[in-house]
């Protein structure tokens, strides 16, 4: 049994062209675009679906290429920071500790002081979440794209001993001297020999101009002579500058400019905060 042969034959909708992106994904490797190379493929469906322009699909191509490197190098920058983990502006407790200003620490975020190689002093007593408001500043730097070095006092010291007889050639590599900041825990706890301070006073007088120090300390600033081997030259008011929580804006600002005028050969100007809250 046939059927009519006069019928108009169906016609078969037509298959999309395979495309081979075999070719295209060896190239982006080849380019050293390896995230852009493995979600290819994924980006040509998205952009065949919804029928983007070529130029709008290369760009997303691009975008998700560049996204997953700043994220790689977020991650490595932190690991090699020694920062400890999971201390963010996001889970700090502004609500406990009211003495804390929000919104002078979300400047601080911004990382304007970094870029300006000023240097910050967080001052508290124990428990206040000095330590936590250090680290969280200096995860935002290093998701702005600034190097960072993690230290407390004590394992500063020591790796500033054993490099007391190098020659300043080969100091000025190490990562606490180059850094674009470097956070100093625990500040004043003890105190240091007049050996331990002139290691210190070395590592801030080199660094001046050339980088940030943020410092967590129990020790207001006339306590410093103390903690400091009783050197009042290396920790004078007089070289210090600091704004008190509440204090006019001005006055910070003051701070700031003020710094520029300080001779290389003293104590950087210091933008502070205090905390002075219930502790836990």
């Amino acid at each position: 049994m046939t059927g009519d042969p006069t019928a108009t034959p169906a016609v078969l909708p037509k298959k999309a062209p395979q495309v081979d992106l075999d070719r295209t994904r060896e190239r982006l490797t080849r380019l050293g675009l390896l995230h852009a190379a493995e979600r290819l493929g994924e980006h040509v469906a998205t952009a065949a679906k919804e029928t983007h322009p070529p130029h709008r699909f290369l760009d997303a191509l691009l975008e998700a290429e560049l996204a997953a490197r700043d994220e790689r190098r977020v991650r490595t920058s932190l690991k090699l920071s020694g920062l400890p983990t999971g201390q963010t502006l996001g889970n700090f407790d502004f609500a406990f500790q009211p003495s804390v200003e929000r919104s002078r620490i979300e400047t601080l975020a911004t990382c304007a002081w970094i870029r300006e190689r000023e240097s910050l002093l967080l001052q508290g007593p124990p428990g206040v979440g000095k330590t936590h408001l250090a680290v969280a500043l200096a995860v935002r730097a290093v998701e702005n794209g600034f190097s960072v070095a993690f230290h407390r006092l004590e394992d500063l010291l020591a790796a500033l001993k054993r490099d007391a007889d190098v020659h300043p050639v080969r100091l000025r590599q190490r990562k606490h001297m180059n850094v674009a900041l470097l956070i100093i825990d625990e500040v004043g706890f003890e105190p240091m020999s007049r050996h331990e301070a002139s290691l210190f006073f070395r590592l801030v007088s080199y660094r001046y101009g050339r980088g940030s120090i943020l410092i967590t300390t129990n020790k207001g600033v006339a306590e410093w002579p103390g903690v400091l081997a009783g050197d009042r030259r290396s920790s004078s008011g007089g070289s210090l500058s600091w704004c008190e929580p509440g204090g006019p804006r001005k006055s910070w600002r003051r701070s700031s400019s003020r710094r520029r005028s300080q001779s290389a050969t003293g104590w950087p100007r210091l933008l502070a905060t205090t905390a002075t809250a219930k502790t836990v």
